[in-house]
């Protein structure tokens, strides 16, 4: 079993990884580069040069795939074990996974704390990585009991741990904004919370399909 399941978030990783980096490079990358001119352009003593060269955004492409193969591998280890001990999963099941994977780990999050693009003014790191972190776990939880649960108590229980962190608020800025338009941080926001959605579809499909097909092997 655990080959199984070590083969199958490999591969669903590898193949989530690269899908990911592929709409990163054609529709997030851009956005990306032209937040960063008006960065450049607001430091003094730069010049309004191309924030990179062809072969700086290509070792930035190559290691942001490394990147998210590494990360999609751990996450596809996840979905396979939640898998596993669930009885299975085809790929129309492994599309569910895949939904609460988006829903505890983008969806969630970027609720209280949004996607943001270079020079965007945020709240120090460690409240923000805090507030995401309990974000995830309460979500997972909360979604765990909801799903799984038979009480109903249990699941009133999950609701509440869904809802919790954003009760209390994810920390924010002293001064909101960015140097960007804000319109371009919208845009981004938008086309990296898609990014990820499709990303965990393709991840819980191809591990449901992956664990089913090697069963047969």
């Amino acid at each position: 079993m655990l080959r199984r399941i070590i083969f199958t978030a490999a591969l669903s990783g590898l193949l989530g990884g690269l899908l990911l980096s592929a709409i990163q490079t054609v529709r997030i990358y851009p956005i990306i580069h032209e937040a960063e001119t008006y960065e450049t352009a607001a430091s003094p003593g730069k010049t309004h040069e191309p924030v990179e060269t062809a072969y700086g955004g290509m070792v930035r492409v190559a290691l942001s795939a490394i990147a998210n193969v590494v990360a999609a591998i751990g996450f596809a280890l996840l979905l396979t074990a939640a898998i596993s001990l669930h009885g299975g999963a085809n790929f129309r099941r492994g599309l569910l996974w895949g939904i609460g994977g988006y829903a505890a780990f983008s969806l969630a999050p970027a609720l209280g704390l949004p996607p943001e693009i270079p020079g965007t003014y945020a709240a120090p790191v460690p409240a923000r990585q805090i507030w995401w972190v309990m974000t995830v776990a309460l979500t997972a939880g909360g979604l765990a009991l909801a799903a799984f649960a038979r009480d109903w108590k249990w699941k009133a229980l999950g609701a509440v741990l869904i809802t919790l962190p954003h009760l209390i608020g994810a920390p924010r800025p002293a001064n909101p904004g960015g140097l960007a338009p804000e319109a371009l941080g919208h845009q981004f926001a938008l086309a990296a919370l898609a990014a990820s959605g499709i990303f965990w579809l393709a991840l819980g499909g191809l591990s449901g399909y992956f664990f089913t097909r090697l069963e047969e092997v």
